[in-house]
């Protein structure tokens, strides 16, 4: 069922995203190596109602990964110690 999925949006430009890749995919894809990359050839869509955002474009790790605990200590997925 919902309550066994928390769809979480890690927010992040597409200049961060390639920036961040160390894999080199995102330099594949716009070589035309990769077909249908997702915001290169392809689309990318915004989730349309996800319970939690994530800046994680701007905001640092820290607060990111505090962010996420605290959303699921507030659900009572996990508990605080």
């Amino acid at each position: 069922g919902g309550e066994d999925f928390i769809e979480v949006y890690c927010k992040a430009n597409l200049q961060v995203c390639e920036a961040r890749d160390t894999k080199g995919l995102y330099a594949k894809a716009r070589q035309g190596i990769i077909p249908q990359f997702t915001g290169i050839s392809s689309p990318y869509e915004v989730p349309n109602a996800p319970e939690l955002t994530v800046e994680t474009g701007t905001e640092s790790l820290e607060f990111c990964v505090n962010q996420v605990v605290g959303y699921l200590e507030a659900k009572g997925i996990i508990i605080a110690e």
